[in-house]
């Protein structure tokens, strides 16, 4: 059992980078999944109109519906893993899916077959890696709710690489190369995943005898207010997930990429502006929670999405206005109006998206933590749907009208989080009471959880 008092944050001389070395088996893990599936997502649809010869049209069909498969399947992922084979047990089986596919997708003839093995894989594995955050920390651990922004780091770091190692190796060398790239890098996942198993939590479940009429009801009261914040982000993501589709539109048709006369920037350069930005921003807003935590001040998970929508929100009202000026003047944007827009949307991103994520691995009932994570990925899903139909308002309206209906949306996500607000600084302020579950009586909260290595 964990001696440690709830609420500890002293290092403890296992620890790395002042965090559990669980997190950071977890965080490598993540890296090289998305590593792997961002580098098989990367060549898709070039594979799909150069090699196969799909037309453009149902290349698209095709793609759209590869990527609403990613976040659908880990809802039963992530009941399959909570209620029958354990969170281990699925991260494995996922992965090896998952590098089963990326490998098949070297091959023509199983290119279907390839795109089923790695959404039915993620389905499994993207709820039960990152929903065993949470039993890495002891009751009260102030670094719980920073882990996530960390985790999310790992998220983006693979993201980030996967175009110019897997991308390069597709495009110059063939795509097989590029393919068989994203399946080693998903083995090497596995791999550490694997080696890292002794610095994770052992599984355990509740004892039937502690699952009373109490707790039943308090897991309806948590299970509630997720969904409540999951149908918000569906409406929030319909505005952020036209980073990928509208904006990349934009910066193609309405923004002077030209630097110099004989220069201009690349139109793949700003899609990894995101990733980037990522790197640099996480450990700015990370520490300065972190003093404010110390101080007692820290805002709650939801005050943050709320302040994160605003700013996502704020970002599409500047580039409405200035494609209104741009249009007026008959001209381009210029790609520095581009850069700021990136630099807000990520600020913004990381207010809520992580922090979203790590409340609901945080309000996870017990037995429930890959269920609750996979509600949370069911808000992808829906999303892009809804920013998909905004999207189709494009061709028809001006940039500045388009982008200020964007604006609107994110704005709207942000008024009703507010809504949200009371009900989530009581869940939190519970939680680190250690009162919140009425299944966990004092002394047996985190039993067996203890994050030090096995001998």
């Amino acid at each position: 059992m964990n001696s440690r008092p709830a609420g500890a944050s002293a290092r403890r001389p296992q620890d790395w980078f002042g965090q559990p070395r669980g997190l950071t088996v977890l965080f490598l893990t993540e890296t090289w999944t998305q590593f792997s599936f961002f580098g098989m997502r990367t060549l898709l649809v070039y594979y799909m109109t150069k090699q196969l010869m799909i037309t453009q049209e149902r290349s698209s069909l095709i793609y759209g519906g590869y990527a609403a498969a990613v976040y659908l399947t880990p809802i039963f992922g992530g009941v399959i893993a909570d209620r029958l084979i354990g969170k281990r047990n699925a991260v494995i089986i996922g992965a090896l899916l998952m590098a089963f596919g990326h490998f098949m997708m070297a091959f023509e003839g199983l290119f279907f077959f390839a795109l089923a093995a790695i959404a039915i894989g993620n389905g499994f594995f993207l709820p039960s890696l990152s929903s065993q955050i949470n039993s890495l920390y002891s009751q009260g651990d102030p670094r719980l709710a920073s882990a996530y922004n960390v985790y999310y780091v790992g998220i983006n770091l693979g993201a980030f690489l996967a175009p110019f190692v897997c991308g390069t190796l597709g495009e110059v060398f063939g795509w097989h190369w590029g393919f068989t790239a994203a399946g080693a890098g998903m083995l090497i996942g596995l791999f550490t995943y694997l080696a890292g198993l002794r610095y994770l939590p052992t599984e355990t479940r509740q004892p039937k005898a502690l699952r009373t009429k109490a707790a039943g009801e308090d897991h309806r009261r948590r299970f509630l207010l997720l969904f409540g914040i999951m149908a918000v982000v569906i409406v929030f993501r319909g505005a952020y997930e036209q980073e990928g589709n509208t904006i990349a539109l934009w910066a193609d048709v309405g923004v002077d990429r030209h630097v110099t006369s004989q220069w201009s920037v690349p139109l793949t350069w700003f899609q990894a502006l995101n990733p980037l930005l990522i790197f640099i921003l996480t450990p700015l807003f990370v520490g300065y929670w972190t003093r404010l935590a110390k101080q007692g001040r820290e805002p709650s998970s939801v005050r943050k999405m709320v302040v994160g929508a605003v700013i996502v929100g704020l970002s599409y009202v500047l580039i409405a206005v200035v494609s209104a000026f741009a249009d007026a003047a008959h001209t381009r944007s210029s790609w520095i109006w581009l850069t700021i827009f990136f630099i807000a949307m990520t600020a913004g991103e990381l207010f809520i998206l992580p922090v979203g994520l790590g409340l609901f691995g945080r309000l996870a009932p017990p037995g429930f933590e890959a269920t609750a994570i996979a509600t949370w990925f069911f808000a992808g899903f829906a999303g892009n749907l809804l920013a998909g139909g905004l999207g189709t308002l494009w061709s028809t309206l001006s940039q500045p009208v388009f982008f200020a209906i964007v604006a609107a949306t994110a704005l709207v996500a942000a008024a009703l989080l507010t809504v949200f607000l009371s009900a989530g600084k009581k869940a939190e302020q519970a939680l680190a009471t250690g009162v919140l579950d009425p299944t966990e009586p004092q002394g047996l909260a985190r039993a067996n959880c203890d994050p030090s290595p096995a001998p």
